[in-house]
């Protein structure tokens, strides 16, 4: 138990920023944030709700300006569509609280266990993250692709990523100055949070049903955003293709001089049109893979060299607002 923590929750003294990453989400909006503030209001005297639009195309931004003047609500509106990766970040990078509370906007995520979340950062935890109990409602195909993926990461980096864990959490202020300090364009959140370390605390929760719209997350991105967080976090896709490399250039280092030992003891036979075929398409396609293996992380580092802005903003209300 972290005393001075837990009295200023019982003071309601802590100063909560809730960021909202949103895309579409013109019949949710208003409804959650009513919902939203009211459970803030049973848990502090401070808190601010940062809204990033990430580009919407319907009247989200419009419905939230629309709202009554409200010191503890704020809005950043990207000028396109960045991802919610990158929504994330801006959220963090302009957020005041000495927490942060990460979750979506479609209800999915529960605020009824934003207290508990609190209370377990009053025990001390640096950052609580919400574990889904389980994925009933997703696809056996969707379901098996995760399953692998986090075996894959926790095979391939010296970082735990805790399966069936996403962005519902919350993190303590040096978490928070400590993600602010990474300047990666490129951003694979799940692995960020687990890379900074600090104590950390998992609460079950089941993820409900959007209350309106469908979900931008088709599998194409799911699988873009699986192997941003491949390339970010392990090299040993690359590693792996310099140790076959290795064994098949031994192994044809062996095979010359078995050809070389046959051909001077009994002479050369006629070579035979099929094998070589197999060979050379066995070996275009080895060099194409390890190739593209390679392109993968070149393209990132392109990204990062340009050192172009993670985001641009379109709309910025609210933060001169005092609160």
């Amino acid at each position: 138990m972290d005393a001075s923590r837990d009295v200023r929750i019982q003071k309601k003294e802590v100063f909560i920023s809730c960021v909202i990453p949103v895309f579409n989400e013109e019949s949710n909006i208003n409804p959650f944030l009513d919902r939203l503030t009211e459970t803030l209001q049973t848990l502090t005297n401070h808190y601010e709700i940062i809204v990033v639009d990430d580009g919407s195309r319907d009247t989200t931004v419009a419905k939230m300006l629309a709202r009554s003047p409200d010191k503890s609500l704020k809005l950043l509106g990207f000028s396109r569509n960045f991802g919610k990766e990158i929504a994330l970040t801006a959220g963090l990078e302009h957020c005041s609280g000495d927490v942060a509370i990460l979750m979506d906007a479609d209800f999915q995520h529960p605020v009824e266990l934003l207290g508990e979340f609190l209370k377990h950062w009053g025990e001390g935890y640096d950052m609580v993250y919400g574990i889904r109990s389980n994925r009933d409602t997703e696809s056996r195909i969707r379901r098996a692709f995760a399953h692998v993926f986090y075996r894959l990461m926790a095979l391939i980096t010296r970082i735990h990523i805790p399966e069936n864990a996403g962005d519902f959490r919350l993190l303590d202020r040096k978490i928070i100055d400590t993600l602010n300090q990474i300047p990666e364009r490129t951003r694979f959140m799940k692995g960020l949070y687990a890379w900074v370390g600090f104590r950390k605390m998992a609460v079950p929760f089941t993820v409900r049903e959007r209350l309106a719209g469908r979900s931008g997350w088709g599998f194409m991105r799911l699988a873009e955003l699986a192997l941003t967080g491949i390339t970010s976090f392990s090299a040993l896709p690359l590693r792996v293709w310099g140790v076959a490399g290795f064994v098949i250039s031994m192994i044809s280092l062996i095979y010359a001089i078995y050809l070389v030992t046959v051909t001077l003891l009994y002479g050369t036979d006629l070579p035979g049109f099929p094998s070589i075929m197999v060979a050379v398409m066995f070996f275009g396609g080895i060099q194409l893979l390890s190739i593209g293996i390679l392109g993968e992380y070149i393209a990132r580092i392109f990204t990062e060299v340009k050192r172009r802005p993670k985001y641009v903003l379109d709309i910025k209300n609210g933060f001169e607002i005092d609160s």
